[in-house]
């Protein structure tokens, strides 16, 4: 039952419920070798979430990034990453966009998965508190602890998730224990957010752009994020695609990582025209400033070659939480042997 509801509800988080869903067939695609010819663009489907690290594949479809490496780009939405997983592995999409936890489960399943990059942008994860403690690192929220003995920060978060996993670390790294606050677990995202608006917790483990709107309008600090926690190209979700797809058509992945790079040179350099350019496929329901806020404040520029090492302890230290049951190497997952070449 809670590998279902990890495969329904696991965002790394990043599912927001607002996000429509899109039914999907298994059926293999029929692409084409790539071409540069507009008259002959390779059709790739992209199964994919919300969350501001998915930005580099709305933009590069909008921006014409996509086109410019052959290839014609079409975005599946999903509600939870399961189907997004399922989906791939029938070959009714062509890559997806998932939490990186997700393409664990998948290859311990029997899928022959190929994570091939980080989907792009780093710090994505942050655990923010109301604004009213003055609470803006592990280090305050330590102090805060000894000096409020009798009172019990609520935290919303997902159990068995990164979300959960991120503030267990942060509270390792300053010697707290979870038993000084109220963990209040939910199995809906939104709800999560309503919470925290409404004052029913102290505390939320979520994902930008969601958690920007509330530093933007002045009601929470950020007391942490992944990068910080981590490292910083730990990733929040990462490109996978099929084993097939890799050693049958080498040209499709790099032409595809291709267009990421373009749409994130985009988001780097020009954020402001990628906010413009995201604002005709209303992929984030938020303000256009909250989003433009959430570009800037990346601790880093996108790049796309994610930190396995990390990535690695965070898949162990859900085995030894018996939240996953078997350990996978990320070395038998990962190929980022493209990304890191087109990086150099």
């Amino acid at each position: 039952m809670w590998i279902r509801n990890f495969l329904t509800l696991s965002l790394v988080s990043c599912v927001i419920t607002a996000c429509a869903s899109t039914q999907q067939t298994a059926t293999t695609s029929t692409a084409q070798p790539v071409s540069n010819s507009s008259e002959a663009l390779t059709p790739v489907k992209v199964g994919h979430l919300v969350a501001l690290d998915m930005a580099p594949l709305f933009v590069g479809v909008e921006s014409g990034c996509f086109k410019q490496n052959g290839l014609a780009v079409e975005t599946v939405a999903f509600t939870n990453p399961g189907d997004n997983n399922a989906a791939l592995a029938g070959s009714a999409v062509d890559f997806n966009i998932n939490p990186f936890t997700l393409p664990f489960f998948a290859a311990s399943s029997g899928v022959p998965i190929k994570t091939i990059s980080a989907a792009g942008g780093w710090g994505v994860m942050q655990v923010i508190a109301k604004s009213q403690y003055g609470i803006n690192s592990v280090a305050d929220l330590a102090k805060y602890v000894k000096e409020n003995p009798d009172k019990k920060l609520k935290i919303a978060t997902l159990r068995g998730d990164t979300l959960e996993l991120i503030l267990l670390d942060a509270f390792e790294k300053e010697g707290l224990s979870p038993d000084s606050f109220e963990m209040v677990y939910f199995d809906d995202l939104l709800a999560m957010v309503d919470a925290f608006k409404l004052d029913k917790v102290d505390m939320l483990s979520h994902i930008k752009p969601y958690t920007t709107q509330f530093v933007e309008n002045g009601t929470a600090t950020v007391v942490t994020d992944n990068a910080e926690i981590w490292s910083p190209n730990t990733p929040n979700t990462v490109v996978s695609t099929l084993e097939k797809t890799v050693t049958e058509r080498p040209e499709v992945v790099e032409s595809y990582l291709k267009g990421m790079q373009c749409a994130a040179k985009i988001i780097n350099e020009k954020p402001q025209e990628a906010v413009a350019l995201l604002k005709g496929g209303n992929y984030y329901r938020v303000d256009d400033k909250v989003l433009l806020k959430a570009f800037e404040t990346q601790p880093a520029p996108i790049t796309f070659t994610p930190d396995l090492k990390a990535v690695q302890g965070v898949v162990d230290e859900m085995v030894k939480l018996n939240y996953i049951k078997a350990d996978v190497p990320a070395s038998k997952i990962f190929d980022i042997s493209t990304i890191e070449k087109l990086e150099k």
